[in-house]
């Protein structure tokens, strides 16, 4: 596993964010072989991993393939599995840990599938070395991951470990957040330049507007994060990433914004958890919160962006009063708003008829296991 060999790396993301995360890819200047609901497929070398994991907003975790071979009962994983060279790879004296995604007609437990490859792991290295790693459920050093979908069988190594979703500054996570990776793709998605306003009316933790900030200023989510799987592999150099981490931080161009980032909530304890989440990722001096309701927002002249991220709804009583709150964003994006671009992320799009407005553009995404659209509208 040579920093400089090409290999198929698949970018995993949650479901529907894989427009979104082809786009970062392609800015990053990476061509995109194959995109799929949940993963984008690249080629790349192992700095490429390194450099991604440090650099991507929108993914869940980067993956290293290292084979693929049909499987139709869990004897055939392990009797291919035993025949990959997982001395290469992993650390004898180190500790690994198996995820996986199985649908096969002999499993009927992923934990049992997982068991057996742990076992072709180990019988493997008992072959070749003479002694095997530790394994257990935590992800905090190596990870595989196996994909297996029927016959077909992809093994990985997780280059991430934990998930890259969670960008580490949201230390208070507030009621119902939006996650860091869905909010960094909403912005990406937009029509956002990263040089106008950003107003976020029912702005909740205040991830929206923080990963404004963060874009803005270049920080990766990399400077979160002190640890990931590639850490854990045999061939790690330490030198080799602190080199790719330090060129990254060096090509930073701006330390201020000349544009304003607003976020408002009529709820007080939401504003104070936004704002502390703000400082823990070092922008909340960039950022203007207050407390009021969404119609007493402030609406800076110029461009820029208005997002709202209203309820949805669950209940009747809610929807009923929902539809007033709905109707009332749609009047705000109308009478202040203009030359501005309006969107409303919505996963009731019974609710999104009583805005009013007509959309330019409808982007779907997934909040959780909730079908959502990014509704645009241009205020003229």
């Amino acid at each position: 596993m040579e920093a400089s060999s090409e290999n198929k790396l698949v970018i995993a993301c949650s479901p529907g964010l894989n427009v979104a995360l082809s786009h970062e890819l392609e800015i990053l200047g990476y061509h995109v072989l194959k995109s799929d609901p949940k993963a984008v497929t690249i080629t790349g070398g192992m700095e490429d991993g390194m450099r991604l994991n440090y650099m991507l907003r929108c993914a869940n975790r980067v993956l290293w393939r290292v084979a693929g071979f049909k499987a139709a009962h869990p004897n055939h994983l392990y009797k291919n599995a035993r025949k990959i060279g997982w001395e290469k790879y992993l650390k004898a004296e180190g500790h690994f840990s198996i995820d996986s995604f199985v649908k096969n007609r002999f499993i009927r437990d992923t934990r049992f599938a997982n068991l057996r490859l742990k076992d072709a792991i180990a019988d493997r290295f008992m072959d070749e070395v003479g002694k095997r790693p530790n394994t257990g459920p935590g992800k905090e050093q190596a990870v595989i991951f196996m994909r297996w979908m029927e016959e077909e069988v992809e093994l990985f190594i997780d280059l991430s470990g934990q998930t890259i979703a969670k960008h580490g500054y949201r230390k208070k996570p507030g009621e119902a957040p939006m996650m860091e990776n869905l909010a960094a793709a909403i912005l990406l998605e937009s029509c956002w330049d990263g040089k106008s306003h950003v107003v976020n009316p029912m702005c909740g933790s205040g991830t929206l507007v923080i990963e404004a900030a963060l874009k803005a200023l270049e920080i990766y989510p990399g400077k979160f994060r002190k640890n990931y799987g590639f850490q854990h592999l045999k061939d790690y150099r330490p030198k080799e990433w602190y080199s790719i981490r330090d060129q990254i931080e060096s090509a930073k161009k701006k330390n201020t914004l000349d544009f304003r980032i607003i976020a408002t909530d009529i709820s007080r304890k939401a504003v104070t958890i936004a704002r502390e989440n703000a400082a823990y990722a070092g922008v909340d001096h960039l950022i203007d919160f207050r407390v009021c309701r969404f119609e007493d927002t402030e609406i800076p002249p110029g461009k820029g962006i208005v997002v709202f991220n209203p309820e949805y709804g669950e209940r009747l009583g809610e929807i009923s009063a929902l539809e007033k709150t709905y109707k009332e964003m749609g009047d705000f994006l109308k009478q202040k708003c203009k030359g501005y671009f309006g969107y409303i992320f919505t996963g009731n799009m019974d609710l999104a008829k009583k805005v009013g407005l007509r959309t330019k553009r409808r982007m779907p995404f997934f909040n959780g296991k909730i079908e959502c659209r990014l509704l645009e509208y241009e205020m003229y």
